[in-house]
């Protein structure tokens, strides 16, 4: 088998995604992480990423002749090239469902937190407010979605993986989860357990301390517990 390369960054929540999907997946992968620092983030470049993503944006798989990038459809691709373990169920109305949440976690939570990014230092404002409302609002439904299943779409999906990475953006920048979502918190120690979330998330912590960010409290207890 041919090893794939994947393009990722230190921070980047979208290659975290995918990083977390190829170990799932049991893939050998080369993982490139990109420059970063904190003056200027990921610039310059990297020339990889630059020749294949017209969106100048980690994550970007390399697989042969195959190049793609966007951590969605790097799943669809995973997904196919290396069925099992599923991360899709099988069902086709259980499939388009499990779809939608990784939609959402995407395209209607994260860009709440991307838009705490540039409020850090005025959470107070008008406009954090909105989003931190929000985004507990978003937790408030995907607590209820938990009730009486272990984990979104019912068995562990590519789903899973997009919401706690963007819930851990989330409670990096402003809205972390409370006592008020009991279901969720509990999914987010189950997920946190699972090996190739727990590396990728003990690899955080590593960059967080690095960087002298703040690092979430369960971040903190799975780094702890494996002595980083």
């Amino acid at each position: 088998m041919t090893n794939m390369t994947l393009y990722s960054g230190p921070l980047s929540m979208f290659g975290a995604k995918a990083q977390i999907a190829c170990l799932e997946k049991g893939l050998p992968i080369r993982l490139v992480m990109v420059p970063f620092t904190m003056d200027h983030r990921y610039e310059p470049k990297h020339p990889e990423v630059l020749r294949i993503n017209p969106k100048r944006q980690v994550p970007v798989l390399v697989h042969g002749d195959v190049e793609i990038f966007d951590s969605s459809q790097i799943f669809e691709y995973l997904e196919h090239f290396q069925p099992q373990p599923a991360l899709w169920p099988a069902d086709p109305a259980a499939r388009a469902r499990a779809r939608l949440l990784e939609l959402e976690s995407d395209e209607v939570f994260f860009p709440l937190i991307i838009r705490l990014m540039g409020l850090q230092d005025r959470l107070a404002d008008p406009a954090a407010q909105d989003a931190i409302a929000q985004a507990q609002r978003y937790y408030a439904k995907m607590n209820v979605l938990l009730t009486g299943r272990s984990c979104l779409a019912g068995d562990y999906t590519y789903a899973d993986i997009a919401f706690y990475m963007a819930q851990l953006f989330a409670a990096r920048l402003g809205v972390p989860m409370n006592t008020g979502t009991p279901h969720l918190l509990s999914w987010r120690e189950r997920l946190t357990a699972r090996p190739a979330v727990n590396q990728v998330v003990r690899q955080f912590a590593d960059t967080l301390t690095s960087y002298k960010l703040q690092i979430p409290d369960f971040i903190e207890r799975a780094a702890a517990a494996h002595g980083s």
